[in-house]
């Protein structure tokens, strides 16, 4: 996977660990995600290995967008192949993320944008996320960027 530079010096890039303590930052960020992500480090093992276990499997990828030397975003996907629909290719899109200071900037468009396209060059039949009901300014903007709210999640704790 080549790394891709934008004119204005934004990278899309593969996750490095040493960019975990930004990663688990942006998440720990994230009062609306609910997932009770810490900076604490406590939990840091955790994260380490979890992300060691997504490089590890060949179907997930994790990537960064790096800018003046700073990760600034993040967001992972996740390939799957699915009997249905003739046994397509699917990607989920997961963890999208941009740091506060650039929301509404832009950047996260670009960023699905370029999922889009290593999806598509996966050679994957569909993108598909879930976002938080909360999330309404999420809603619009995936909307925006052609995405459809067709399908209903449902989740349990285990």
């Amino acid at each position: 996977m080549p790394i891709r530079l934008h004119p204005d010096g934004l990278i899309f890039r593969l996750a490095r660990e040493q960019d975990l303590p930004d990663l688990v930052a942006m998440f720990a960020a994230d009062a609306v995600g609910g997932h009770g992500d810490t900076t604490g480090p406590e939990a840091f093992e955790s994260y380490r290995s979890a992300f060691h276990a997504i490089c590890a499997n060949p179907a997930t990828r994790l990537y960064v967008a790096e800018f003046q030397e700073q990760v600034v975003g993040t967001f992972e996907l996740i390939f799957a192949h699915s009997l249905p629909g003739r046994g397509a290719l699917r990607a989920i899109l997961e963890g999208v993320q941009v740091v506060p200071d650039l929301r509404s900037k832009g950047l996260g468009a670009r960023m699905v944008a370029y999922a889009m396209e290593e999806a598509r060059a996966a050679g994957a039949a569909t993108l598909a996320l879930t976002s938080n009901k909360r999330r309404e300014a999420a809603h619009r903007f995936y909307e925006k960027l052609g995405f459809t709210p067709s399908h209903l999640g449902f989740k349990i704790e285990l």
